[in-house]
């Protein structure tokens, strides 16, 4: 039970990690989760028990962090999370963005699937 309630929590402390670090430092410091892995790992190799799984909780955690702050600069992007200082250049949100994804253009699907779709995209 120790084990399962750890893991939950270590998840859920880097999800709002990885948006935190993503806003103030950008995708650049993607290395200090592969670090933090990276000795997390090591040092579940070099411990016994309950320590040795939490380490590498936390080791592969950090690990998929990575990802993620990748995922979470494409939301940002989106306008689904605002653009921080650790942007180089804050991008303005996606009309519509803020309601569910859907576009506010007047554009109709039919036109929509002509541009798509249209050889080299020429009209």
């Amino acid at each position: 039970m120790v084990i399962g309630a750890a893991t939950f929590l270590t998840i859920g402390a880097f999800h709002p990690l990885v948006i935190k670090a993503e806003y103030h430092l950008g995708v650049g410091c993607w290395w200090m989760f592969l670090v933090l892995g990276l000795v997390c790992i090591g040092g579940s190799l070099f411990t016994d028990g309950v320590w040795s799984i939490l380490l590498g909780v936390v080791g592969f955690s950090s690990l998929w962090s990575i990802l993620e702050l990748v995922k979470q600069r494409q939301r940002v992007n989106k306008g689904w999370f605002p653009a921080g200082p650790g942007h180089k250049e804050a991008k303005k949100p996606t009309p519509g963005a803020h309601k569910g994804g859907k576009s506010t253009s007047t554009e109709t699907s039919e036109q929509t699937k002509h541009h798509l779709y249209t050889p080299d995209n020429q009209h």
